[in-house]
């Protein structure tokens, strides 16, 4: 299974990091390594001192696909999820300072929480709102329908450039509040109001 992660989608989250404002998505990869495993609380990595949380609605793809028409895209999927990508925030932008590909910071061993996935059919792709917690406080708080490029944008362009295979998992993008993360603190994941994940700290 290939992780594919869109950079950017949210224009708030674009203001808070002071980047600039994509013509396209923006697109880099998790290997599988980076799943974190189920009940598996997240370890701080020792090559970062400012590692970031970044919710996001997950997409996993249900049949093969490649030059996907977007008026078709809604067929390449029938469950959503939600997850974090975990991001060395020092790291990365000592990367981007050099012009250099962000996958040290993106793409270690556990930086990507995939909570279980649930039907599309319960909710609407494009108005689904979702949330974190951090020690019960809200932190992110998110709506599908403020995304720059749309799940089915975001599954044409993609597989432009990838084959989509049986498995896939797209992140969608992270909505504004990314913060840092701390020894002990816990973090929840809802999508509409349902918990979809607790992950501990350490």
């Amino acid at each position: 299974m290939k992780i594919i992660c869109i950079g950017r989608n949210y224009t708030e989250h674009i203001a808070e990091l002071s980047n600039e404002k994509p013509e396209n998505p923006v697109i880099f990869l998790k290997p599988d390594s980076a799943i974190l495993l189920k009940n598996n609380p997240f370890v701080i990595p020792a090559f970062s001192n400012d590692v970031h949380y970044e919710v996001e609605v997950l997409v996993k793809i249900s049949r093969l696909g490649k030059h996907i028409d977007k008026k078709f895209a809604h067929k390449y999927y029938e469950e959503i999820g939600l997850g974090i990508d975990f991001t060395a925030r020092d790291l990365q932008s000592k990367l981007k300072e050099k012009g250099l590909p962000w996958e040290k910071a993106k793409a270690f061993d556990g930086s990507a929480v995939i909570s279980n996935f649930i039907s599309k059919e319960d909710h609407d792709i494009n108005n689904t709102a979702f949330q974190l917690y951090k020690n019960d406080s809200l932190v992110q708080n998110g709506n599908t329908s403020n995304m720059l490029w749309k799940v089915d944008e975001i599954i044409a362009y993609v597989s432009q450039f990838f084959t989509l295979k049986i498995g896939d998992v797209i992140f969608t993008g992270t909505p504004a509040g990314v913060g840092k993360v701390l020894t002990n603190d816990i973090l929840i994941g809802k999508l509409s109001d349902k918990a979809m994940f607790k992950i501990k700290v350490k």
